[in-house]
């Protein structure tokens, strides 16, 4: 059998003396793998560095069989981040969220396209902590709870778990998910985790979200990546571990960014 779609290299282990075993976020057929012949050469090396977009074929005899790709470049994020490692390392925490969290061949063209989307606001935006200040860090965020959302665990931050208003809206409720008002919260909220504004009120205008209000998104997101994502991987257990070990040093490197620039 055989299909043709484009796909996010999310991965590529080496296999023999020249393959790989590619893993691709396709836009219609969700994480995929398959073997690349030749993908360890020179010439072919580049073509799956992680982030890189391909037009990707995929052929092999029966559907449950691991396949081949063969793979043409469309976009390559990756080569132009490589002047800033603080983008650079957000392109590879969101591969390896992705790859960790979302299950074998199952579409989920929502998480594509929003991956997409934050790997061309990456490439677009300026390097080093000038970048803090654009959109680039909050679409980050934003992605994560989105993925959350399209595996099933999405956050409810639009109105308060307690009274139901959709005013002054500053906690989350780490057992529901659940936005909770500064009011009901104040009794527990060294219970609670904090809900930056930029999230609790989306469709606000102004400028982008401080360092400050990015670090609290990060924390909300990882807490239920951590509980409903890395301890219980779609993949196998080592992709989870390394998912979260990359995305912690994204953040790491992001608080040591923020704190260069202030």
């Amino acid at each position: 059998m055989e299909w043709t779609d484009e796909g996010i290299v999310l991965s590529a282990r080496r296999h023999g003396e020249s393959g790989a075993v590619v893993t691709l976020l396709t836009r219609d057929h969700g994480r995929h793998a398959g073997l690349a012949h030749g993908a360890g050469s020179r010439r072919a090396r580049g073509l799956f560095e992680t982030g890189n977009r391909v037009q990707a074929i995929w052929r092999a005899r029966l559907a449950e069989h691991l396949g081949h790709y063969s793979c043409e470049l469309l976009e390559s994020y990756a080569a132009a981040l490589l002047d800033d490692p603080l983008r650079l390392s957000a392109l590879t925490a969101a591969a390896a969220v992705a790859d960790a969290a979302l299950p074998e061949r199952e579409p989920h063209p929502r998480t594509y396209e929003g991956l997409r989307a934050l790997l061309g606001t990456l490439a677009a935006s300026p390097p080093g902590p000038a970048g803090l200040a654009t959109a680039w860090p909050a679409d980050y965020v934003r992605w994560e709870l989105d993925l959350l959302a399209d595996l099933g665990f999405g956050l409810d931050l639009t109105r308060c778990a307690a009274t139901g208003g959709q005013e002054d809206l500053v906690y989350v409720s780490p057992k529901t998910g659940r936005a909770v008002s500064a009011a009901a919260g104040a009794p527990y909220r060294d219970q609670l985790l904090p809900l930056p504004a930029f999230l609790a009120q989306p469709a606000a205008a102004g400028e982008p979200p401080d360092a400050a209000a990015i670090l609290a998104g990060l924390r909300l997101t990882g807490f239920f990546l951590d509980r409903y994502v890395f301890a219980h991987p779609a993949g196998h257990v080592a992709a989870a571990g390394q998912a979260a070990a990359t995305r912690d040093r994204f953040v790491q490197r992001l608080r040591a960014a923020a704190a260069a620039g202030s």
